[in-house]
């Protein structure tokens, strides 16, 4: 099977109070602190509308991860993971995800809260969160349904 290069473009950068990796929360539903995501002015159009939305799905690259790992040790447990069976950072593609709480809009730039990334983050896309749509019934979470008891 042919494999395709693909170029993605940053569209923005997120700005955080998190400067160390040991400083974020483990999932972004658990934080309490507020950024900025800056949307380059390129981009600002596509912002229209957003204010609407009470979170938004984030996409962004895992700027400070350190190549990948097929085993890894999640936050949550002391035994190594199969990497595709965490949201650990050495990945492949070093793609992050989170969903923010949107705050406010003042023209390129987002209000946010529940902020789990490193201040810096390149911002690769914005969608809107869509409870119908990205919420699962019976849903089953591996090795976490005993940690997160």
């Amino acid at each position: 099977m042919e494999r395709k290069v693909f170029k993605l473009k940053q569209i923005g950068v997120i700005h955080s109070p998190f400067k160390n990796l040991g400083e974020i929360p483990c999932q972004g539903y658990k934080s309490k602190e507020e950024g900025k995501i800056e949307v380059f002015e390129e981009y600002q159009e596509g912002l229209e509308d957003i204010e609407g939305f009470s979170h938004l799905i984030i996409l962004y690259i895992f700027h400070r991860a350190e190549g990948y790992q097929p085993k890894v040790k999640p936050f949550l447990d002391t035994k190594t993971r199969g990497l595709f069976a965490t949201r650990h950072f050495n990945r492949p593609n070093p793609i992050g995800i989170s969903v923010f709480q949107l705050l406010g809009r003042e023209n390129n730039i987002l209000q946010i809260g529940q902020v789990d990334v490193l201040d810096g983050t390149p911002l690769l896309d914005i969608k809107p969160y869509i409870p119908k749509f990205d919420q699962r019934e019976n849903v089953r979470f591996g090795w976490l349904e005993e940690k997160l008891k």
